[in-house]
């Protein structure tokens, strides 16, 4: 057994600075995940090189999550998210440097690995620095909001850099040198996000009784609730990814303009942005497993609904609606994760769920991509919400015994 959670907590003004470190981090990787396939797409490769690229971004996380667990395990916050930044700045500066495919490639792979490690570290710190159910789902909601916030701030700013830092050189819109000056303000986040977390407070170290073995994360695969966990973690992933895939496919076949069809992605962004935002005031009212089983329905529902409907604003709405269950979900899931596994590995465990989101990253495109050729986008988007209707039971069961 682990020791009890540390005495130590995290104050206000410490988990705003941890935000905002989360912030920087994320939208470097967003900015560069942006500016990376345009760059591609303008030296002459094709939409199978690009999507190549950007599946690398995903690809090293699968790989990293768990050794990166557990070395934030063993060395706390600091030094895992040090060690990831100086990583990530260089990735972003090997495109400044070499604008090339072969390169941004590689930094697709540092950029997209730093990016996983070091947010376990920070989920991890801020996990174990919470005191009970309450405050791990307040924390968590404030945490979430850093990539929300981040995936709309890093591709924004890397496009403006894009578009006009070429013009300022003496050049055109979307040159080299935009690209290069859009590269180097995404290698200088990552050291914002140093400048924000160095001063926080390390927690002491998870001590193990002397002589007993230490614990392996593949043990927590033997917990009925861990697999579920994973089961339903997995199903909802596979959700944001459908969505994201499936929305420009049914938009374009409908005629809509990228405009309308962005608008769409969009509402659901800010609606998963809000919800995350609600959440912190409502902490205390709210049950994990309660909050994660309706937003499977929803989900399931809304899935059913969502070919069916064929014009911009129904789409908008459905959107929105989809936005807000799925938004609702990471907070619940982190909480529910810290408090079936044990403090020596937190860290381990995080790497575990990002290893399974990420293997859906990378698979789950390819796969959506052929059904929908066979059998049309309408019936990917009905077998998914099958099936999440059917894992609500899974999530269900997630229910302390108490209950």
């Amino acid at each position: 057994m682990s020791a009890q959670t540390p005495p130590v907590k995290t104050s206000s003004w410490a988990l705003a600075r941890l935000i905002c470190g989360h912030i920087c981090l994320h939208a470097a990787m967003a900015g560069t995940r942006m500016a990376a396939p345009l760059l591609a797409l303008k030296m002459g490769y094709g939409a199978l090189a690009v999507g190549f690229l950007l599946a690398l971004y995903s690809l090293m996380q699968v790989f990293l999550a768990i050794p990166a667990g557990r070395y934030a395990d063993q060395h706390g916050l600091k030094r895992p998210v040090g060690i990831a930044l100086i990583f990530a700045s260089t990735g972003a500066l090997l495109a400044v440097l070499f604008p090339r495919f072969e390169v941004l490639c590689l930094s697709a792979l540092c950029m997209g690995g730093a990016t996983g490690a070091a947010s376990i570290a920070l989920q991890r710190h801020v996990g174990r620095a919470a005191h009970g159910s309450t405050e791990l789902k307040r924390v968590f909601s404030w945490l979430s909001i850093g990539p929300a916030v981040s995936n709309f701030f890093g591709p924004v700013m890397a496009g403006l850099l894009i578009d006009h830092a070429g013009i300022w050189m003496g050049g055109a819109a979307a040159d080299t040198n935009g690209f290069r000056v859009a590269f180097l303000f995404m290698a200088l986040l990552p050291l914002l996000t140093w400048v924000w977390i160095r001063h926080t407070q390390e927690l002491p170290p998870v001590q193990h009784p002397e002589g007993a073995p230490k614990p392996q994360v593949w043990h927590l695969l033997r917990e009925p609730s861990m697999r579920r966990l994973l089961l339903v973690n997995w199903l909802l992933s596979s959700c944001w990814d459908v969505h994201t895939f499936v929305v420009p496919v049914l938009g374009h076949e409908r005629a809509f303009s990228a405009s309308v069809i962005g608008a769409i992605l969009g509402s659901f962004a800010i609606a998963a942005t809000c919800v995350r935002i609600v959440m912190p005031l409502l902490a205390a009212h709210l049950k994990e497993w309660v909050v994660v089983s309706c937003a499977m329905l929803i989900t399931a529902l809304s899935f059913g609904i969502y070919p069916m409907m064929h014009t911009p604003l129904a789409m908008g709405c459905c959107s929105v609606l989809l936005g807000l269950a799925l938004g609702s979900v990471q907070p619940m899931i982190m909480s529910t994760l810290h408090q079936i596994t044990p403090h020596a590995l937190h860290g381990q465990a995080l790497g575990l769920r990002l290893m399974s989101i990420n293997l859906s990253s990378v698979l789950m495109p390819m796969i959506f991509g052929t059904a929908g050729m066979v059998v049309g986008v309408s019936v990917v988007f009905w077998t998914v919400g099958a099936a999440v209707a059917l894992g609500s039971r899974a999530a269900w069961n997630l229910r302390p015994p108490e209950h």
